[in-house]
């Protein structure tokens, strides 16, 4: 057994039987990531000894063969505190002090036996869909010329290399689809009332940013985000009804954006292999509206006002592009504050869509991911441009608050094409059981070749060591 690459599901139910330590587990990933971060450019820190420390106390706990997470080493997004280690939000505006307690989600995956390695990049307060700034730039180990995506995009490449089988990300307007999809992974981002990011008692980004796992697996997935929102029933799973009513779109929200052949071919071929196995798929296309892209960008852009506000940045101290996003939210926020209608508007627009088709089908993004160059030094028109042409299809139903995943269908010259599962609240279930399905059809390659360590040590190595030791 080697211990790098394996899912989550398997390192814990190793560590659990007692098969291996969670500090070989935890010590066999540290290894990896010493190895390939140079070029994959996914963490801002990594805690070595306090990781392995974590990890002889999970081995000495008395409910060890209880926990579900047993010595699976995970990795958290700069934007969550993780006790002892600075949140910096991907900005170098904001403090560097040590956060002093591990934020509430993040105990909830302690207590479950994760391990903590790491803090993955983030772009400047989690705005953009590309992952860089002065100290690095993000890469997808599938295509190193592209960018991991954003804003979870440090977290997306270090599943994707097979760092960790578990990434913590959090998703205000598709910020765990994007990189869960530019590098090749499962990405979920839960709905109304599951795992909310909140900021001093509120709902972060008016109610858009929800925290959601990135994995390689389905069944990973599901444990993890049955974890993080503190449930226990996603994991069990659900048997699919023997027709499901799937709508297949490829329209993009925002009106003028083209969507790349690749793409489209991606979401046609979900619909034919849903039909394939009983499924009623029908080509639809959801009732979008101009109002709801600008609900969006309205949100977007007061949420970064908010934040600049809430943690007292100095706004000299920010990248370009952020203080004009900054300043076109305060323009907004005079002209038309955010408006909880228009979420509400549009969850009535979309009802009659969702009484007549159990989930919708869109190509993760419209086309390849931007390549991986120095997106913060550009100007802010070009940012903008970028994220809403490359991935239209994803803040829609944040702005809903609907259950939506992304999981990889196929590859287009060497990069994973992904195909987004959306389903009515409350149906994070059927999002997943959805996936699941796909990947019971087209089992995909878990990991980017070329990023795994030669030689892991198997489980009968390292105990090897230990005698002798």
């Amino acid at each position: 057994m080697q211990l790098v690459g394996q899912p989550a599901t398997t390192l814990a139910s190793a560590v659990r039987k007692g098969e291996v330590s969670a500090v070989d587990v935890v010590r066999a990933h540290l290894d990896h990531l010493a190895q390939v971060e140079h070029r994959l450019g996914a963490f801002v820190s990594v805690r070595r000894r306090a990781a392995l420390e974590d990890a002889e106390a999970v081995d000495a706990r008395q409910d060890r063969a209880q926990l579900p997470l047993a010595g699976v080493p995970i990795a958290i997004k700069d934007n969550v505190d993780v006790a002892g280690e600075p949140t910096r939000h991907g900005s170098t505006a904001t403090s560097d002090e040590p956060a002093g307690e591990d934020d509430p989600v993040v105990a909830r995956l302690r207590a479950a036996g994760a391990v903590v390695i790491g803090k993955t990049r983030c772009p400047e307060l989690s705005l953009w869909g590309t992952t860089d700034g002065p100290s690095g730039t993000t890469v997808s180990p599938w295509d190193p010329t592209r960018t991991a995506g954003g804003s979870s995009g440090g977290a997306g490449a270090a599943v994707g290399a097979g760092i960790v089988p578990i990434a913590l990300g959090t998703d205000g307007f598709g910020s765990v689809r994007i990189p869960a999809a530019a590098n090749g992974a499962v990405g979920m981002r839960p709905g109304a009332g599951l795992a909310p990011l909140m900021m001093a008692g509120e709902p972060a980004w008016f109610g858009m940013a929800r925290f959601g796992p990135i994995t390689t697996t389905v069944e990973d997935a599901a444990l993890a985000l049955d974890v993080i929102a503190g449930t226990d029933h996603l994991r069990a799973g659900i048997e699919l009804p023997a027709k499901l009513r799937v709508a297949v779109s490829f329209k993009p929200p925002t009106p003028g954006v083209m969507v790349n052949s690749a793409w489209r071919e991606a979401a046609l071929e979900a619909g034919r292999l849903l039909h394939h196995t009983g499924h009623d798929v029908h080509r639809e296309d959801p009732p979008y509206d101009p109002s709801t892209v600008q609900a969006v960008i309205s949100r977007w852009t007061q949420a970064a006002a908010h934040d600049v506000e809430f943690f007292g940045l100095d706004r000299d101290d920010l990248q370009a592009r952020t203080r004009s996003h900054v300043a076109r939210g305060e323009q907004f926020g005079r002209v038309r504050p955010v408006d909880e209608e228009d979420a509400v508007d549009w969850r009535t627009r979309i009802a009659p869509f969702f009484s007549e088709h159990d989930v919708l089908i869109t190509p993760a993004f419209a086309r390849a991911q931007p390549a991986a160059s120095e997106w913060h030094a550009k100007t802010w028109v070009a940012n903008v441009a970028s994220t809403l042409s490359t991935y239209p299809f994803m803040p829609a139903w944040n702005l809903a608050d609907f259950p939506s995943a992304v999981v990889p269908l196929w590859q287009d010259g060497g990069r994973p094409l992904s195909v987004q599962i959306v389903a009515a609240q409350g149906r994070e279930d059927l999002v997943l059981a959805v996936a699941a399905l796909f990947e019971s059809m087209v089992p995909w390659q878990r990991h980017a070749p070329g990023w795994q360590v030669p030689g892991t040590p198997s489980t009968l190595a390292v105990e090897v060591e230990n005698d002798e030791a």
